[in-house]
């Protein structure tokens, strides 16, 4: 197959062979968030060269395998455009965070072009290489799928009609035009991702502690989730399984109940779960931002990473809770 550095043998890896190989080249645009750094960190304990292109780069000491460069995603004949020609994956997570602000009519047209300029540049970038890479992991949501019910929703599912429906919708066309016969696109649609660290997980946590946590709305809505550590394995492993092209659902296998998911918090932080949160304040303190973000109905199931056989680590709620949150004391933090 080749000598490690032979960049022609690394081109139609598999997903265990991907984990062995030593040297591969990754571009990752937004990796400085909370999913990027944590990929960013497991493609470097692997032994891969990680570049991460960011607005701003950090400061202090960082890992000698993971580089930072600046880019401007609007500037499409950057410097930063180099490192696409010749990388075995670009991974794109860029985009302005989506629960970090009201959704005023200025706020959602940020949130839009934040995601389609970053993605469109890197798209145009992939299509001018001499030596495109072979894999273009391009970030989505399960926003895609709107307000859904009990619906059991697949990657063939169609698209909502709501506001995180349209912006995914405009996102993935805009990844996908990086398609061809050198790069398949690999659209990751994305759910709730539960880690003790950041993300929803941590915004859920305080009330629980202060003994006023329950259910959201109706709590009937359904809520599609991922620990962490799942959603890092399911990058790498698309990046390295040639079959894994188009939408793939990063969701666990068994999406649950806002009150199914309420109760196990609860359970496993001690802690009842009975006092919910009326829909009608969440909208009044939050906005538009409140359905689709905390109230709609998303039940997603992760069926073409199932098919492609793709196994979680966390396919369970409690579990994959214990996993994040053993050891917290009385006050929430480690004891």
């Amino acid at each position: 197959m080749g000598l490690p550095g032979d960049r022609t043998r690394r081109r139609g890896v598999n997903s265990s062979e991907f984990r062995a190989y030593n040297g591969l080249m990754v571009v990752i645009a937004g990796g400085t968030g909370f999913l990027g750094r944590s990929l960013a960190a497991a493609l470097a304990t692997d032994d891969h060269q990680v570049t991460v292109l960011t607005r701003k780069r950090p400061s202090g000491i960082t890992s000698a395998s993971i580089a930072h460069v600046e880019w401007q995603p609007e500037d499409g004949r950057g410097a930063w455009t180099k490192l696409i020609d010749g990388a075995e994956a670009v991974v794109n997570l860029a985009g302005e965070s989506i629960a970090s602000g009201r959704w005023t009519t200025r706020r959602k047209a940020r949130l839009v072009e934040s995601r389609l300029r970053a993605t469109r540049s890197l798209a145009a970038a992939i299509a001018s290489a001499t030596k495109p890479p072979p894999v273009f992991v391009s970030a989505s949501a399960i926003g895609y799928y709107g307000n859904r019910g009990d619906e059991v929703l697949t990657e063939d599912s169609p698209p909502g009609g709501d506001f995180l429906a349209d912006l995914s919708v405009q996102w993935e066309r805009e990844a996908m035009r990086a398609n061809g016969s050198r790069t398949r696109v690999v659209l990751i649609r994305t759910g709730i991702v539960l880690d003790n660290g950041g993300g929803a997980l941590a915004k859920m946590l305080p009330p629980f502690k202060m003994f006023v946590g329950g259910p959201l709305g109706s709590g009937q809505q359904y809520m599609s989730w991922i620990h962490r550590a799942d959603w890092v394995r399911l990058v790498r492993w698309m990046i390295g399984r040639d079959l894994a092209v188009g939408p793939i659902n990063a969701t666990a296998p068994e999406p649950v109940t806002n009150r199914e998911f309420s109760k196990a918090l609860g359970t496993v932080l001690h802690r009842p779960s009975l006092l919910p949160a009326p829909g009608i304040a969440l909208r009044l303190l939050l906005g538009e931002m409140a359905g689709p973000l905390l109230l709609a109905s998303q039940r997603v199931i992760p069926a073409r990473a199932q098919q492609l056989g793709f196994e979680f680590s966390y396919p369970r709620l409690k579990p994959a809770l214990q996993s994040l949150l053993a050891g917290l004391g009385p006050t929430g933090s480690r004891s």
